[in-house]
C-alpha cells in the first residue's frame, strides 16, 4: 500500500529530515503505535520495517513499547519450560 501525506517543507527542515527519512520514520512510527494497540505482534513490527529480531527487540526497547506479557501468559511460560526441563 502506498500512502502519502503532505509535509510542510518547514516541518520537514524543521526535524531535519529528507523525504526518504521522513517515510521511514512515519513507517517506524505506525508499526510501534499499531505493536502499543495490540494489532500487531512483534514478528509483523519486524517484517514491517524489514528488520531481524535482535534489531526489533532494541526498537521496541528504545521505544518504551512494553514487553505485553500478563502474569498468566508469564506462569504459562514458566510452567511449560519447567515440564520441558524435567528429568
Amino acid at each position: 500500500m502506498l500512502l502519502s501525506v503532505d509535509v510542510p517543507d518547514s516541518l520537514a527542515r524543521q526535524l531535519h529530515r529528507d523525504a526518504p527519512a521522513l517515510s521511514r520514520r512515519a513507517l517506524e512510527l505506525l508499526a510501534l503505535e499499531g505493536y502499543r494497540d495490540g494489532e500487531l505482534s512483534r514478528g509483523q513490527v519486524s517484517e514491517a520495517l524489514g528488520i531481524g529480531f535482535q534489531e526489533t527487540e532494541e526498537f521496541l526497547k528504545s521505544h518504551n513499547a512494553p514487553l505485553g506479557l500478563t502474569v498468566a501468559d508469564y506462569e504459562r511460560s514458566s510452567a511449560a519450560l519447567e515440564k520441558l526441563l524435567a528429568p
